[in-house]
């Protein structure tokens, strides 16, 4: 396959993922703080990225990368995802390995490891992050990217610069989706782009995978959008809800399984579906009904089995339900 083929069969989160600071969709204070920084390289300290996801935080590194490597950007950079690769082992082993490996076949400064979702790291693994961090800060540097900064332990944080990604606003997203339109020959509703936004709440990387799949259906419209977002898939979750705080366990948790399994609804989502759908149906007893199903987010943080977890939801809501004589309406 030829590089114009290779291209053009690239997703469209990678087709047209900024390659250049300068590209990176409003995060103007940011860019230039980094800017400033990359005037003198050598003398870049280890950076954290924390923001909502979809903001540019990945690219952003990617990008910082390219600037300071040139055409060896990829050899002397490492990208882990720290999600799957939590544990204590792969800090010691993988990024210390890379850490110490020396290359002078080219004048580099530093190598980059950058290490995204790094607030899901456990706090042994950040630990032995932060001595690694020490003992190799002549020849690497760290670009942490998180959601919460606040989970990241405070040494770390401590030896990182710290730039914050805002939400993206609605504008700057539907102009980047009618910019991809435009560039693929795809016909589009304006008000179709603003849809998108809404359901993807601001996260660019999501809008542009949701656009990709409508287009495939032909025009990027309101049916076409709702077809492949999801949006279905959130009446269905509010339908759960109901049935679980009237009282129909068994029929809840049926429809649960049947999103999870046949559907392949994440865990995640599912709880996000739910805590929108406890708000928009506003039981008597919503603060009870909100702190448990904070409790079984915390549950699902910290490794516990999604099913499992998610059947207990059901029930205790329909405790929830059951004491405050709730009446679907």
């Amino acid at each position: 396959m030829s590089e114009k083929e290779t291209y053009e069969s690239m997703m469209w989160t990678e087709k047209y993922r900024p390659l250049k600071i300068d590209d990176v969709v409003n995060q103007r204070a940011v860019v230039e703080r980094l800017k400033s920084m990359l005037k003198s390289p050598g003398g870049m300290p280890h950076l954290l990225f924390a923001g909502p996801p979809g903001t540019g935080k990945t690219t952003t590194a990617l990008c910082i990368a390219r600037a300071i490597m040139g055409d060896y950007w990829r050899d002397f950079t490492l990208e882990l995802n720290a999600s799957d690769e939590r544990g204590i082992n792969t800090v010691r082993d993988r990024v210390k390995t890379f850490a110490r490996y020396a290359d002078r076949r080219v004048e580099i400064p530093f190598r980059i490891i950058i290490l995204d979702e790094a607030d899901e790291m456990t706090n042994d693994a950040q630990t032995a992050l932060r001595r690694i961090m020490e003992t190799y800060s002549k020849g690497t540097r760290f670009i942490l990217i998180c959601n919460y900064s606040s989970r990241i332990i405070e040494p770390i944080q401590s030896r990182c610069a710290i730039f914050r990604f805002s939400r993206l606003a609605e504008d700057d997203v539907v102009g980047y989706l009618k910019v991809i339109c435009e560039k693929e020959a795809v016909k589009f509703e304006e008000n179709a782009l603003r849809t998108i936004y809404r359901v993807s709440e601001g996260d660019l990387r999501q809008a542009i995978n949701i656009l990709e799949s409508a287009s495939i259906l032909g025009e990027v419209n309101d049916t076409n959008v709702e077809k492949t977002s999801g949006i279905s898939g959130k009446a269905k979750v509010e339908e759960v809800v109901k049935l679980a705080l009237d009282g129909d366990f068994k029929g809840a948790r049926s429809k649960l399984i049947e999103l999870t399994r046949v559907y392949g609804l994440s865990d995640r989502d599912f709880l996000k579906y739910a805590n929108e759908a406890l708000v928009d149906l506003n039981p008597p007893n919503l603060g009870e009904a909100s702190e448990a199903m904070a409790k079984y987010d915390y549950r699902l943080i910290v490794g516990a089995h999604p099913e499992i977890q998610l059947t207990a939801l059901l029930a205790e809501l329909g405790r929830i339900g059951k004491d405050a004589g709730f009446k679907p309406k």
